[in-house]
């Protein structure tokens, strides 16, 4: 029975809905016999044909382009075959039925074509890694250029794409096994009396080593943070201007702002870029005691969001400060922040209303991560937007010249820790060769994960089943 990537496949690859232009995409083993019998000629290989494609009776379904990619010169590393017409989803969907129809039938010379499936979700991608087309880091590179919501986030993608993440993992994956060969051999030839690790440097190769992942792991994080962008959740008490700093921020008037206190009973989200680094704000219903129900319904919908947030903007009323409730009541909300905010989620306090009161010296606008601002005038806002972007970890003289993704950085993480455990071993009166080996060996199979060099096939379910259908 053969593989299941074996079976030829095909998809709409074209966006759903209506356009000029749609694509029906077909990939498997020697798929010249099925073309021509469906459009009854042989198509010159990667040249542009104009025809009509025909139906069961023969009249043409609509007229547009095919083209075909023999194998391995494809997306796929398969032969390809593509068909572009137009974009109604009528046409597209009576293309696909026969192309369907049409596999399984007899051929020009009575042969039995093969059986086309419908593609999974990101099955020609696979394909194109499980082919040796692209390396695992570029197939989700693929994803990541289609799914890029900032300019800055689609560079970084297209660079991936073409190899840039790729060279440099496997160019601390060459010094790795460089390492990896010192200590092999010393303890493949232990009568030998010279020492290999010493006459090669192997502290100052893993120091390198060490020195080269640090920089690799920062503009991973980088990258990652272009391409998942931050949730960012406004909260605080009544009043207190979350509406209007989320409004300020977004340069529309997305929430609704009045004087009257609970006026926001859901949470409202936007997506913003700053720098080229998407944020995801989340302006949520003022935090305070209330026995009006829809308004506790989304008090709780706010501290579920908050519980979800990678940063909170805590926002307090300047005017009300001297009141001792208030005081109190945002006392009370930095505690319960404190609880429900792991210790890795930032904290920024925005003081608004500025404009309308002066700080007295003593208030705690002083402190770290803390803003003065006026939503109102937007006096502090570029203020707020740099806070957000250094909390993030965003450094604009690095930027990021690849995109990454969580997976990616963990994996980084991991070769850290066991390049340290490697460090320890080799830095001992007495060295555990065996163990400085062993480290150095999942250092490397980490590594390999990034690239699919070393991959579990449930990685790659999971990976590519998010991919949309047809790419």
């Amino acid at each position: 029975m053969p593989a299941p990537h074996a079976d030829p496949i095909v998809a709409i690859a074209s966006a759903p809905g209506r356009g000029a232009v749609g694509i029906l995409r077909l990939s498997g083993q020697d798929l010249s016999p099925l073309a021509h019998a469906w459009l009854g000629q042989t198509l010159q290989a990667r040249h542009a044909t104009y025809l009509p494609f025909p139906d069961a009776s023969g009249l043409p379904i609509d007229h547009g382009l095919a083209l075909y990619f023999p194998a391995p010169h494809s997306f796929t590393g398969e032969d390809v075959l593509e068909l572009q017409a137009h974009g109604g989803p009528v046409v597209l969907q009576r293309l696909l039925t026969r192309a369907l129809d049409v596999a399984g039938s007899l051929g020009e010379h009575g042969e039995i074509l093969p059986r086309l499936r419908m593609a999974r979700p990101g099955e020609f991608s696979e394909r194109a890694f499980l082919n040796g087309k692209m390396d695992l880091a570029q197939a989700e590179a693929v994803a990541d250029l289609i799914d890029a919501s900032t300019e800055a986030a689609a560079r970084s993608a297209a660079a991936s794409l073409s190899g840039a993440f790729s060279l440099e993992v496997n160019r601390l994956r060459d010094a790795l096994v460089h390492l990896r060969m010192l200590v092999e051999a010393t303890l493949d030839f232990p009568e030998e009396e010279l020492d290999f690790l010493q006459q090669s440097d192997a502290h100052g190769q893993l120091e390198r080593l060490r020195a080269q992942l640090a920089r690799l792991q920062r503009e991973a994080r980088q990258g990652a943070l272009l391409r998942d962008g931050l949730k960012v959740v406004i909260a605080g008490q009544p009043n207190a201007g979350k509406s209007s700093l989320l409004n300020a921020l977004a340069g529309a008037e997305l929430a609704i702002v009045t004087p009257i206190a609970g006026t926001t009973r859901d949470t409202i989200g936007q997506t913003i870029q700053i720098e080229g680094v998407p944020l995801h704000l989340v302006d949520t219903a003022g935090l305070r005691d209330s026995e009006e129900p829809v308004e506790r319904l989304g008090i709780a919908r706010a501290w579920g969001a908050i519980g979800s947030a990678d940063l909170v903007l805590f926002v307090h009323d300047l005017e009300r400060q001297a009141m001792p409730l208030y005081r109190k009541a945002d006392q009370d909300i930095a505690l319960r922040l404190a609880a429900a905010l792991p210790e890795r989620v930032p904290v920024l306090h925005v003081w608004n209303k500025s404009d309308a009161q002066p700080v007295l010296p003593g208030e705690p606008t002083a402190h770290a991560n803390t803003v003065l601002m006026s939503a109102k005038t937007g006096a502090g806002l570029d203020a707020v937007r740099q806070h957000l972007l250094s909390l993030a970890g965003w450094q604009a003289d690095t930027g990021a010249r690849f995109s990454a993704r969580q997976r990616h950085v963990q994996a980084l993480g991991r070769v850290g820790v066991h390049l340290a455990q490697a460090e320890v071993q080799l830095s001992q009166a007495a060295k555990a060769l065996d163990l400085l080996a062993e480290e150095l060996r999942l250092a490397h199979n980490a590594l390999g994960e990034i690239t699919g060099a070393f991959s579990a096939d449930d990685l790659l379910g999971v990976i590519f089943s998010s991919f949309c259908i047809g790419k």
